[in-house]
This record gives C-alpha cells, sequence and structure tokens, in this order.
C-alpha cells in the first residue's frame, strides 16, 4: 500500500495523533487557498509522491509569503522530482500538501515496518531526526533502538519506555539489524508538544 503525506496525515487525525494543520491542492489557486485557510504566518509548500528524499530533491519549501506560496506551488507542480528513492527519471509531481510551518525544536525518526522473518513489526526509532537515516545507520548505528514487536500482544510498557529513554538521551539500548528502513516517520518537538511531520507509507 501507499498513500500521499497529506492521506496518512488524516489517518493519524483521526486517532487524534497531533500533526501540523494542512490541506491537499491540486492547483496553483488550489494551494494560494489552501495558505489563507490556514493563515500563516509561515507555510510549507510539499510535493507529494511516492518516495521520500522529496526536500533534498527540492519539492519541499517554506514561505512567508502568499505570493511566496503561489510561486513556489507552481515551480513544484509538474516538476519531475528525482530523489535517492525514484531512480533517475523522477515522479511528476501532480499535487501538493500546504502546510503550517512549525518552530522545530528538536526532530527525530520512528518508522514501523514488517519484519516478514519473524512475523512482528520492527518499531525503529532514532533520536537523530533531521538528517538522512541512512546516513545515521551508517555512521552513528547505535543511535538507532528496534523493538520487535508482536501485533498479537502490541507494543509493551517496557519497551515503549526503552524506545522514550532512547529518543529522550539518544543513548538507545538495542542496536537496529538488517530490517529495511525505507522510510522512517520524522518527528518534531515544537511549542512544547510532539506532532508527526511526515507520514509515508510502503507497501
Amino acid at each position: 500500500m501507499k498513500i500521499h503525506e497529506y492521506q496518512g496525515k488524516e489517518i493519524l487525525r483521526q486517532f487524534d495523533v497531533p500533526v501540523p494543520r494542512g490541506h491537499a491542492a491540486f492547483t496553483v489557486d488550489e494551494a494560494v487557498e489552501a495558505a489563507q485557510k490556514l493563515g500563516g504566518p509561515v507555510w510549507v509548500v510539499k510535493a507529494q509522491i511516492h518516495a521520500g528524499g522529496r526536500g533534498k530533491g527540492g519539492g519541499v519549501k517554506v514561505t512567508k509569503t502568499l505570493e511566496g506560496v503561489r510561486e513556489l506551488a507552481g515551480q513544484i507542480l509538474g516538476m519531475q522530482l528525482k530523489t535517492h528513492q525514484t531512480g533517475p527519471e523522477g515522479q511528476k509531481v501532480r499535487r501538493l500538501y500546504i502546510e503550517d510551518g512549525a518552530d522545530i525544536g528538536r526532530e527525530f525518526y520512528v518508522s514501523l515496518v514488517t519484519d516478514r522473518g519473524s512475523q512482528k513489526v520492527a518499531f525503529i526509532a532514532s533520536s537523530e531526526g533531521g538528517m538522512d537515516i541512512e546516513e545515521v545507520a551508517h555512521s552513528t548505528p547505535e543511535k538507532i533502538i528496534t523493538e520487535m514487536i508482536d501485533p498479537l500482544t502490541g507494543l509493551g510498557d517496557e519497551q515503549a519506555a526503552r524506545i522514550a529513554r532512547a529518543d529522550r538521551h539518544g543513548r538507545p539500548h538495542r542496536r537496529a539489524g538488517g530490517h529495511p528502513v525505507q522510510e522512517p516517520v520524522p518527528l518534531l518537538h515544537a511549542d512544547g508538544r510532539l506532532a508527526g511531520r511526515d507520514q509515508p507509507a510502503q507497501p
């Protein structure tokens, strides 16, 4: 299953998970209307494709004016966005997500990945958000923690406590090994609370 960021965030809202406000847009005019609804003073214009690395590829931009939203939406809509996950051909951007900007104090990563071998869910987390998780895994693998979750029993209290300690102090108790970390979910700490910043979904 592949869904876009704005679709994933709508699912999280249904379960009362805090996420920044935002609206999908399919045209430049819709992008400006979405920004007007949000009210500002900072907006993020985000390309919606089924691939990670959109920011590095030029598909995520920040602006403080409505005219900036219009200009960025015109630049990003229709572009052939190339990232490390799209391949050299890239993917055409046909929709945008206009989102409230946030005063980010700190970023984290969280990912839930099906481990077919154990028939469990690998809960992978890192205190090192705001950078490539692949680079973290290569340079400082001790900053990534993995907890294997039995889907029949769910996440245990002790597992949750270990993940929380790792994210708070950057000292995981267990290292990830061999799991397909395709696209972790960045979390941000802003205005005294945690919120989901990006919600990609992979098969």
